[in-house]
């Protein structure tokens, strides 16, 4: 049983459901399993078997971010989903922003039966992150990136401060997830934000340029923000998912 000590509300990891499909969901970067627990709650109401992991670094304090590695992270993701696999006949993966660029790295190296991605995160056009190598060394952290939600009085529960280590690590994270995107041959379903305060649309546009997959269809997200699966289109992100996932489990 995993022990609550010490994780911000919502953080705790989420495991539940049941059936033949599984849905691996993957958390953004400062974030934890409270932006997509309503989304896991959905898929489980659906029929779906649900993993739902906190990532190393994640929910609990911004400090704890400087002691783990991007790898730290997607080894989480990795056996989260080799258990699901263990015990599924296929899975999915769903993820927000960071979560996204985690997902497509796992789809690189494991049989992923399809992608939801929602604002995933590849890169930036931001100039300003090419000098964070350098500014990780003399500051410890920046302003806060959680909660970018048009939805008023709505809360992810974010890192009330973004480390630069972290930060760092993500960078790393890009990297690799960009050189390895002509791997990824899943089909995606991916949403993105029309106004997104936290990635901007560089991301989607390397990831549908650069994927392997024949199968890419994206929506715009007209009124949500960056953290849609809080936001007004979450009721449109979670049915349009389980459409997505029923038509490929058909065919």
């Amino acid at each position: 049983m995993t022990s609550t000590a010490g994780l911000l509300e919502g953080a705790e990891p989420f495991s539940g459901g049941s059936g033949t499909t599984g849905v691996l969901l993957i958390h953004g970067f400062t974030g934890s399993p409270r932006s997509l627990r309503p989304w896991a709650d959905d898929l489980v109401a659906r029929g779906f078997r649900v993993e739902l992991p906190l990532l190393p670094g994640h929910g609990t304090r911004w400090q704890d971010m400087e002691r783990v590695a991007w790898t730290d992270w997607y080894a989480a993701v990795e056996r989260a989903y080799d258990d699901l696999a263990a015990t599924t006949e296929r899975v999915f993966v769903g993820a927000l922003s960071m979560g996204g660029g985690l997902a497509l790295e796992l789809a690189a190296h494991r049989p992923a039966a399809g992608l939801i991605l929602v604002n995933p995160s590849v890169g930036t056009s931001d100039r300003r992150f090419l000098v964070l190598p350098l500014l990780s060394l003399v500051r410890r952290s920046i302003a806060a990136i959680g909660s970018d939600i048009a939805l008023p009085d709505v809360d992810e529960g974010a890192y009330e401060r973004t480390p630069l280590k972290g930060v760092v690590q993500l960078t790393k994270l890009w990297r690799a997830v960009r050189a390895d995107l002509s791997k990824v041959t899943a089909p995606v379903l991916l949403y993105r934000s029309l106004t997104d305060h936290v990635v901007d649309p560089s991301s989607a546009a390397t990831i549908i340029r650069d994927i392997g997959s024949h199968d890419v269809r994206e929506v715009v997200l007209q009124r949500s923000y960056h953290v849609a699966t809080l936001d007004y289109d979450a009721q449109e992100i979670f049915a349009g998912s389980a459409a997505f996932i029923a038509s490929l489990v058909r065919t």
